[in-house]
């Protein structure tokens, strides 16, 4: 069986900014293809008493999991890959009235985040739910935005441009059963990262207080 416990990569905390893009770059090129990847996500944790969620490829094999071994809604989570790698850092910051989370690369929250996300309280059905920037740099403006779109479907997510990278939608059968609240389909875009998308849909299940 995979490793439980979080395995940071080394050195992490010591990294800088100026390596913090290379990193990105090389962790990755791995989760970005050229076709539409589909990801079965259960909002469960597979360590027993454990908070998190599991995700799957379309072959069935676990490729992502979050386990938070701590109390429901926990402020920290961790993103990992199935040997137990942290991806992505992701912490809720403290005295931010209108919620706020920063995600690091790996392991450890030292240095600049990545990428943040703001949640947006006054939202209806079709506004932002939440901007998302890389690199906190606010001059450039939101580089993505998570849109609730009705209740069929939970929420996409598109870039700057208004295109769409990415669809979360409740899991079906063949025969149009749904599976439950907790068991969602994710669509990513090709070209895109997604494990990067899938730290994004960690904080909307963190908002909608899922893990």
């Amino acid at each position: 069986m995979a490793k439980i416990y979080p395995e940071t990569l080394k050195n992490s905390s010591s990294s800088s900014s100026s390596s913090s893009s290379s990193s990105s770059s090389s962790s990755s090129s791995c989760y970005v293809t050229s076709t539409r990847e589909t990801f079965t996500i259960w909002m469960k944790s597979l360590v027993y008493h454990g908070n998190g969620c599991t995700v799957f490829n379309s072959k069935g094999d676990i490729v992502f999991r979050v386990d938070n071994y701590q109390e429901r809604n926990s402020n920290e989570v961790f993103l990992m890959d199935l040997s137990g790698q942290v991806l992505f850092s992701i912490k809720k910051e403290r005295l931010r009235l209108l919620g706020r989370w920063s995600g690091y690369l790996s392991g450890g929250f030292k240095g600049k985040p990545w990428f943040q996300v703001r949640r947006n309280w006054k939202y209806s059905k079709g506004d932002v739910i939440c901007d998302v920037n890389l690199g906190c740099d606010k001059s450039i403006g939101s580089c993505y935005k998570i849109q609730q779109i009705d209740k069929k479907s939970l929420f996409q997510i598109s870039n700057n441009t208004g295109q769409l990278v990415a669809k979360v939608n409740q899991k079906q059968s063949s025969r149009g059963f749904g599976y439950g609240d907790d068991v969602l389909t994710l669509e990513v875009e090709p070209q895109v990262d997604y494990s990067f998308i899938v730290a994004l849909v960690t904080i909307c299940g963190l908002i909608k207080h899922k893990l």
